[in-house]
C-alpha cells in the first residue's frame, strides 16, 4: 500500500483539517520561541494534544519556519506490536488530515540492506507516537522525507548507529517520541520525572521503562549524544494532571532541544 493512513485521527487530535490546523497553530504560537540555536533533534511526547500538545509545541518551535532538511529521522516506541529490532514501513507517504507527507522510501532501503532496520508495516499500522508529531511538522512548515521507525527490543547501540550519522548531519533532524512515567499520583510522578530529567541530564543511557515508555529511543539518543558535542537542553516539562486529566493518576510528559 502507497499510503499509510492515519491510525488516531479524531482520537488523539481533529480529523477536521480546519480545526487542526487552527489548534496546532495556536499550541505553537502559544509556546515560547525556541533558543537561539540550531536544533540537530527534539524529544517530544505523544499523547492526545488535549493531555501535551503544549509540551510538544514548545519543541516544534525551536525548528525554523520553511525549514528543509535532508531527512526526518522520527523514532518511537511500539505500542501494540511485539518484535526484535526497529521497524520501518514500506509505504512511499504518510497520510494526515493536512494531507500526506513523503518517506525518503530510496534511503529506508539501503538501511533494510545494511540490517540497520527492517520493514515491518504491521508496527506502524495502528502506531500513534510518530503520527502526533507530523501535523506540528506541517504546520511548522518543516519540510523533508521522513524515516519513521518504531523500535521493539533493541540495544542503545542498534539505536545510536540511526541517530549519530543523522547528529553529524546538518541537513538532517531526529525526533524521539516518548512520555516519561506513567499511572503514578500526581506527586508521584513528579518525583519519577524529576530523577529521570537528572540522570538524563548526567548523560546515563540505561533509563527503563517505568521512567519512559520510549526509553530504548532516549536510550540510543544518549548513546550517540555521548559520541558528539551536542546536548539535551529541558524546554517544559509537566504531567496529564497539569492539562485534562486529574491528578490520582497521570502520565508525565517533556519536551528537550538537543543543539
Amino acid at each position: 500500500m502507497e499510503t499509510r493512513q492515519p491510525a488516531v485521527s479524531g482520537l488523539f487530535y481533529s480529523a477536521q483539517p480546519e480545526r487542526l490546523a487552527y489548534e496546532v497553530d495556536q499550541m505553537l504560537q502559544d509556546a515560547k520561541p525556541g533558543p537561539n540555536q540550531t536544533v540537530r533533534a527534539l524529544v517530544v511526547p505523544h499523547a492526545g494534544y488535549v493531555y501535551s500538545g503544549d509540551i510538544a509545541a514548545s519543541a516544534f518551535r525551536c525548528l525554523t519556519p520553511e525549514s528543509q532538511y535532508k531527512f526526518i529521522l522520527l523514532i518511537g516506541p511500539s505500542h501494540h506490536v511485539a518484535f526484535q529490532g526497529l521497524a520501518v514501513p514500506s509505504h512511499n507517504n504518510f497520510k494526515t488530515p493536512l494531507g500526506r507527507l513523503p518517506l525518503d522510501t530510496k534511503r529506508i532501503a539501503r538501511w533494510v540492506d545494511k540490517g540497520l532496520v527492517n520493514y515491518h508495516d504491521l508496527a506502524h499500522q495502528e502506531e500513534h507516537c510518530l503520527e502526533v508529531t507530523l501535523p506540528f511538522l506541517q504546520r511548522a512548515e518543516v519540510e523533508g522525507p521522513l524515516i519513521p521507525v518504531v523500535v521493539g527490543r533493541a540495544t542503545p547501540d542498534q539505536v545510536s548507529d540511526l541517530i549519530l550519522p543523522a547528529l553529524n548531519d546538518p541537513e538532517a533532524l531526529t525526533i524521539i517520541s516518548t512520555d516519561m512515567s506513567h499511572y503514578h499520583s500526581y506527586e508521584q510522578a513528579k518525583q519519577i520525572d524529576e530523577n529521570t530529567h537528572r540522570r538524563l541530564m548526567a548523560g546515563s543511557y540505561d533509563i527503563h521503562g517505568e521512567e519512559a515508555c520510549g526509553y530504548m529511543g532516549l536510550n540510543g539518543l544518549q548513546r550517540a549524544l555521548s559520541l558528539t558535542g551536542y546536548r539535551m537542553h529541558l524546554l517544559q516539562q509537566a504531567n496529564s494532571g497539569d492539562s485534562a486529566g486529574d491528578k490520582q493518576c497521570v502520565v508525565g510528559y517533556a519536551a528537550y532541544a538537543i543543539y
